[in-house]
């Protein structure tokens, strides 16, 4: 088993050495990595420790602090007395911008072609919830690492989640390789939607990262909605491919 500890006072390389051969040598443990930039320590042991053990390996040195590290708090969604209109109003705005403007531009070509209004709609909803993501990364892939599939695993990837919905934002507004770009997104939004499956139908009361953590969103059928969309869409521009 391996836990994660806090450490205070370590400022250097040196001190890292120092600290991970004290903890080291305790017998139980079979392996030990600290970072002193980050101030923790990931201990793996034979059999559980009591936190006062590792502590007392670092007596002799006062300045070290060793404790346990506190869990990460999910993000909850704080029920609001609202409206469900209040409540969706950002989510509702953002796809009446992305609807109205790629239908004008369509409008002003003169001609209605679907697959291209498709394309400058997806483009237009991975840009735009991209950068309300990045408003607040860390926020994002906290909230995302509660119920996507992947990210509760491994939480770099609430991280890299935002940049593949950015370079799939850029690759539908410049035309770059449709049919992998289309593939991407169908795979990507498509395990994005498991998550939200699981936690909508589990009646879970979590704040939705669809749009980072600007917003008090709860996780709805909305959420589900949105994802599907984005799936339907690039599954019919692949099959147009084909």
């Amino acid at each position: 088993m391996t836990h994660t500890y806090k450490i205070t006072g370590m400022t250097c390389d040196s001190c890292q050495a120092k600290v991970q051969k004290l903890l080291e040598n305790i017998d139980v443990v079979t392996n030990v990595k600290v970072d002193w930039r980050k101030g923790e320590a990931d201990i793996t042991m034979k059999n559980h420790i009591s936190t006062s053990v590792f502590q007392d390996a670092l007596k002799a040195y006062p300045k070290y602090k060793l404790s346990e590290k506190a869990p990460m708090v999910m993000p909850v969604f704080e029920e609001e007395h609202k409206s469900w209109f209040q409540t969706y109003k950002p989510v509702l705005l953002i796809f009446s911008y992305i609807t109205g403007i790629t239908l004008l531009i369509q409008v002003l070509q003169g001609e209605f072609l679907w697959m291209q209004w498709m394309n400058h709609f997806m483009a237009g909803f991975f840009l735009t919830f991209s950068f309300f993501k990045l408003l607040n990364l860390q926020g994002f892939a906290d909230s995302y690492s509660t119920y996507d599939i992947i990210a509760k695993h491994w939480r770099g990837y609430g991280f890299l989640y935002v940049f593949i919905e950015l370079g799939l934002g850029l690759a539908f507004l410049i035309g770059f390789e449709p049919l992998l770009s289309n593939s991407v997104a169908f795979v990507v939004m498509s395990i994005s939607l498991v998550g939200v499956l699981q936690s909508v139908l589990n009646k879970r009361k979590i704040r939705c990262a669809c749009l980072g953590d600007v917003f008090n969103l709860p996780m709805s059928t909305i959420t589900i909605i949105e994802d599907t969309l984005m799936i339907a869409m690039s599954a019919i521009m692949l099959l147009n491919m084909i």
